[in-house]
């Protein structure tokens, strides 16, 4: 959630209540085990609210309902949420059988972390909030009392494991996520979001249609394309190819591993070793696996010196790269630790940069709207102060570019104060898909520290030496995250120009399989991607099967057809176009199977 968006939903009548409905289920998870249950913290989330606990037993789903209901019993007792400021003596007087809140008032009380972990200056003011017989260390804000919280529209979801403060050498704790909304209706609509999304989840369909896999023999995080998947990324990076080739963007091609030296120069050892794997040793000389491209990008522009003339320069490459993720955040494609960046820089002088920006932004814009990608939110991201690289009049210029472009490009925006990396301001786009959700797509990154890092140059009109700007540009983001975002958006039907397999050819009967395969040849010579169900099973069984499969187009085969050289046509949407001459669904296909710009 961007910054100005937190700040809203901050503010918002929605997060009290939901703040608010997480003291209710605490005090009942505390009714529930009485003198035993140990508290943690429980903030508003996103959609809703969590709270830890660490608890005698663990808990079930019918635990859930048995807390449900004494929430809503609590609710309607209409108590008072009662703030005070409290000392920490008393704080700690007041939860001595809480180890979790002794460690968060202590944190508090010296000043190093916020009750959510979170490091902060200087002490801030401990303050409790109270209702009934529930007391919790808090800062607010909640609604003015439990009858402002809609029974009929709170819900427990799910109980979750969840280390104390996020280290997985600390506490294993329970987690019960639950959701608040205004009505009865957003509720609802926020219950069916949820079963979509499971209908939806990307790894049950990778599994079911076949697209990809994850092998424990290989290692976790490192993704399997099978045929299929293979050629729904085969087809989008041929496209995108096509697409960066017009748009004036050269190859290239760099190593998977390179010297420490280039990363020390680079400044991923200092910021990014974290992230990175551990070294290889190689001729007494220590070798990393590429977490970027970038460095070598750079290094094939230092490859000869350049002129005024020769720039713009744009090097394109699909750069497969390594880093390290805890296993906890693993998620199918979402989140690994090998992926293939559709990544991009561009080299420029700064005349040229505002251009450069739009050129880009239109290219981005254009190639996630082929995908069937309409919806999308920017953010631009600005310097932060103390943590910055770079002449601050080249920040305000390139701000200021990216902004103008943003302004030119009628996509709404938003702009996150401070939160740019120390390299240089950016631009994130985020796609909303089918069911609203944000995710992370392109990024248009400044970068001041590389080019001065490595000594990049060009010689100017004036035969001087300048310092070229420098943009990092990844479109898609990931192959692997990309494909988890289609496949979720689409529900695994993919626009018929992306479709794995095309065309279905159902043979009636054995004696209809010549016409089929000759029709399979005619389509094939157009480059259309299609297979002949040959099985000896029933006709609806392989109609339903390749429905399954969501495969765009099931051509039947029957006597009938076999007589007029045609072909009975029906949809993956069960929608049945009923006969058609071979050459008039040639033409049908040939219209359809493109790119939607």
């Amino acid at each position: 959630m961007a910054v100005e968006q937190k700040e809203r939903y901050e503010q918002s009548v929605l997060y009290r209540i939901r703040h608010s409905t997480a003291h209710v289920m605490a005090q009942a998870v505390m009714e529930m085990f009485p003198g035993e249950a140990k508290i943690a913290i429980g903030p508003p989330i996103a959609d809703g609210f969590y709270y830890d606990f660490d608890l005698p037993r663990s808990l079930t789903p019918e635990d859930l309902e048995v807390l449900e209901k004494r929430m809503r019993e609590i609710i309607a007792a209409d108590h008072e949420y009662e703030y005070r400021i409290i000392s920490a003596k008393e704080a700690k007087e007041l939860y001595a059988d809480q180890p979790y809140k002794i460690e968060l008032i202590e944190g508090l009380e010296l000043g190093g972390l916020d009750e959510y972990g979170e490091p902060i200056d200087e002490p801030p003011e401990i303050s409790i909030y109270a209702h009934d017989t529930f007391t919790d260390l808090c800062r607010g804000p909640h609604v003015e009392r439990t009858s402002k919280i809609n029974p009929d529209a709170i819900k427990l979801l799910n109980i979750a494991g969840a280390y104390w403060r996020g280290d997985e050498n600390r506490p294993m704790l329970q987690r019960i996520y639950g959701t608040a909304w205004e009505s009865a209706d957003d509720l609802e609509q926020y219950l069916w979001r949820l079963e979509e999304a499971k209908v939806r989840d990307h790894r049950r369909l990778g599994k079911e249609l076949d697209l990809f896999s994850v092998s424990e023999d290989v290692g976790p995080g490192l993704i399997l394309w099978h045929p299929r998947g293979g050629m729904v990324r085969k087809v989008a990076e041929d496209y995108c190819r096509d697409e960066h080739e017009k748009a004036g963007y050269d190859f290239v091609y760099s190593p998977h591993i390179g010297k420490s030296k280039l990363w020390e120069t680079s400044g991923h050892l200092e910021w990014f070793e974290e992230n990175m794997y551990a070294p290889l040793e190689i001729e007494d000389q220590k070798y990393y696996l590429k977490p970027m491209n970038c460095p070598f990008h750079v290094q094939i522009y230092k490859s000869k010196m350049r002129s005024y003339r020769d720039l713009p320069l744009r090097f394109a490459e699909w750069g497969t790269v390594y880093r390290y993720e805890r296993s906890g955040v693993l998620h199918g494609m979402m989140r690994v630790r090998g992926f293939t960046q559709d990544d991009a820089h561009h080299f420029c002088r700064p005349d040229q940069m505002p251009e450069e920006i739009d050129r880009v932004l239109e290219f981005n814009l254009k190639i996630l709207r082929a995908f069937g990608f309409e919806n999308f939110q920017a953010y631009l991201s600005t310097r932060n102060p103390e943590k910055s690289a770079g002449d601050i009049a080249d920040w305000e210029a390139s701000t200021q570019a990216l902004q103008s472009s943003l302004d030119r490009s009628g996509l709404p925006y938003e702009i996150d104060e401070g939160e740019a990396v120390f390299y240089g301001p950016k631009i994130d786009i985020k796609m909303l898909d089918a069911l609203g959700r944000e995710w992370q797509l392109s990024t248009i990154q400044f970068d001041f520290n590389l080019p001065e890092s490595f000594d990049l140059t060009y010689v100017g009109e004036d035969g001087k030496e300048h310092r070229p700007y420098m943009i990092h540009r990844a479109l898609l983001g990931s192959m692997e995250r990309f494909m988890g975002v289609l496949i979720e958006h689409h529900a695994g039907a993919f626009p018929i120009w992306l479709a794995p397999m095309q065309v279905e050819i159902i043979p009636i009967a054995d004696r209809h399989l010549g016409h089929a395969n000759n029709i399979a040849e005619r389509l094939r010579e157009r480059g259309f991607r299609v297979e002949v169900d040959s099985r000896s099973e029933r006709m609806n069984a392989k109609i339903r099967d390749a429905q399954l499969q969501k495969i765009p187009y099931m051509l039947v085969v029957g006597d009938r057809e076999v007589k007029t050289d045609s072909v009975s046509v029906r949809l993956r949407s069960e929608e049945d176009l009923g006969a058609m001459r071979v050459d008039d669904f040639l033409d049908l296909i040939s219209r359809e199977a493109v790119p939607s710009v």
